[in-house]
């Protein structure tokens, strides 16, 4: 999934100071009763200010898919599974369900028993009926964005087309209230990770409002949406009717949360770093902008409200490769981008390493390798030669980056590298709030796009097949994530067969192949193995770093009185 900075660039062409931020925001502390957060324990009541640099592409549990919106979900809605991150490691347990679930007849079939007494915000109870109802929602054509794995996996799902036309599909059956058994066409043995993530949760079919759904999400988590002004400010206050006694994930520390859209992401860094007002009791979920990075992440002032995520993911250069037909010219183009300075833009070395695979360390079937430039700089020689060989085209190309100061440094970085080698650039930048419904859609095509990608789970099944599988494009015109349209029979074989491999090391060492492919294709650049780095303000406690999502996780945050 993505997590990317999102904030209209060129809206405002001198960033905020802090003491101008704060009176538009108003000075006021958080209200509520005291606690006893001095001591370690939660605080009890306030408002958390969360400051966001736009809007989410989607709320709607089915149809989310950026780690901010799949964050602010976890307050929302509750999923099968999901993880715990209170200790070292996250752990998965069921949510919704009593446990992580039962697979059997050789993982094709998963069996999942829902606790009793899980309530709505009106009290009604969760029943298994409103999961398969919320999963069916995946298939409609209106319902468009979230995850494949629904239509990957679950039998019949290819020509089901969704429950707005009254049919069900057959391979999800609920027995009784409490239980829900899915039939796949395949083994998948870590299903049970796919459904903690927000689409595999409950709708109810009464408050069901189609594509409009993003706004009204129908709550039985601890939060649930009080008022939501698209663009501008959506409150989140607690539902009387949830209990922590059936969840063993989340808290309901804070009266509310009030999420503010549409700020300058440097304002943002700036109001949060000065600490005063509102922004004591404010979080950030987008990534402090590159141009403040270096500078906050060596202040040790802020050490004990800076949280540095490790995100099983990467940050990449997408090269369309039915446009850009050409496999010499898209390897000059791996050796021509200068990674020093794309990393730059995103903030230096605090940002994290140079990237030469699509698969990051510490994910199943990461291999190290470089098909490129040894020099992170590029190697400008190499990629004249490879220009040279192509016959010295001289095209122009278009590169699709968010309207961010951050993207736009990014594309003026490749701008300049590729222009190096008589590749003309043409910069497109796309609305932040709308950029990922805009480039995963096959009528807006673009040459070069950038991307970043967080696993799903920390296994190369969540990367290298969704990213890559040339077969999806057709299937998911609206939402398809192959930015490079890559379509190889080699690299679709290889998702075959790791898909049929129930021996780990050998689907790993399937994955690594496949790596190799698509390198070998020269359809991506991989730029940098990311970091994410946001703050809070002092008054903020409780924030639990979500390596899963690379964001820090609210679940059991509290304010300090």
């Amino acid at each position: 999934m993505t997590r990317t900075p999102r904030t209209p660039r060129r809206s405002r062409t001198v960033a905020l100071t802090a003491s101008a931020v704060l009176i538009a925001l108003g000075a006021t502390a958080c209200g509520g009763s005291s606690g006893t957060s001095g001591s370690g324990a939660p605080g009890k009541g306030g408002t958390l200010t969360i400051l966001d640099k736009a809007d989410f592409d989607h709320l709607d549990p089915q149809r989310v898919y950026t780690t901010e919106g799949s964050s602010m979900d976890e307050e929302i809605v509750r999923t099968l599974t999901g993880w715990d991150e209170t200790g070292t490691t996250p752990k998965l347990v069921g949510d919704l369900a009593t446990d992580t679930g039962t697979p059997s007849r050789g993982a094709t079939v998963w069996t999942f028993h829902l606790r009793h007494g899980v309530k709505y915000q009106d009290g009604t109870e969760v029943t298994a009926p409103d999961v398969k109802y919320g999963v069916e929602r995946f298939f409609s054509s209106d319902i468009n964005g979230g995850p494949p794995y629904a239509a990957q996996w679950l039998v019949g799902g290819a020509g089901y087309k969704g429950p707005y036309q009254g049919k069900e599909l057959g391979s999800i059956t609920t027995p009784d209230k409490y239980t829900i058994v899915f039939h796949l066409d395949q083994p998948v043995a870590d299903f049970n990770e796919t459904t903690a993530m927000p689409g595999w949760s409950a709708v109810p079919k009464a408050h069901d409002t189609g594509s409009t759904y993003d706004t009204k999400v129908w709550s039985d988590g601890p939060y649930m949406i009080k008022s939501y002004t698209k663009n501008k400010e959506l409150v989140l206050t607690r539902n009387t009717h949830w209990s922590r006694s059936t969840d063993p994930i989340r808290q309901q520390n804070v009266d509310e949360m009030d999420v503010r859209f549409g700020q300058d992401e440097s304002a943002i860094d700036q109001q949060i770093k000065a600490d005063a007002g509102t922004a004591r009791t404010s979080i950030q979920q987008w990534p402090i902008a590159g141009s403040d990075l270096a500078q906050l992440a060596g202040d040790p002032a802020l050490k004990s409200r800076y949280y540095k995520i490790p995100a099983p993911g990467i940050n990449y250069l997408a090269i369309n490769t039915t446009r850009v037909k050409d496999l010499k010219v898209r390897q000059a183009i791996e050796y021509a981008i200068d990674k020093t300075t794309v990393r730059g833009a995103f903030g230096g070395s605090a940002y994290g390493d140079y990237a030469t695979t699509m698969l990051s360390p510490g994910i199943g079937g990461y291999r190290k390798f470089n098909l490129y430039s040894t020099n992170p700089a590029g190697n400008l020689a190499k990629a004249r030669d490879l220009m040279k060989q192509a016959g010295n085209p001289r095209p122009t190309m278009s590169i699709a980056v968010e309207n961010t100061p951050t993207q736009e440094h990014f594309a003026d970085a490749v701008k300049t590298a590729l222009e190096r080698i008589g590749i003309h650039v043409n910069i497109s930048p796309i609305d932040a709030a709308n950029y990922f419904s805009t480039v995963n859609n096959t009528k807006n095509q673009y040459d070069l796009t950038w991307g970043d990608w967080i696993a799903d789970w920390p296994n190369a099944s969540t990367v290298l097949p969704t990213l890559f599988d040339g077969r999806l494009i057709k299937k998911n015109p609206q939402a398809n994530q192959d930015l490079s349209y890559l379509d190889d029979p080699k690299v679709n074989a290889l998702i075959d067969q790791a898909a049929r491999m129930t021996d780990v090391k050998q689907r790993n060492a399937a994955y690594g192949r496949m790596d190799q492919q698509i390198l070998k294709d020269a359809a991506v650049v991989p730029l940098t193995y990311m970091n994410f780095s946001d703050m809070s303000g002092s008054g903020v406690g409780g924030v639990i770093p979500d390596t899963i999502l690379a964001e820090p996780s609210l679940v059991h945050v509290y304010v300090k009185h």
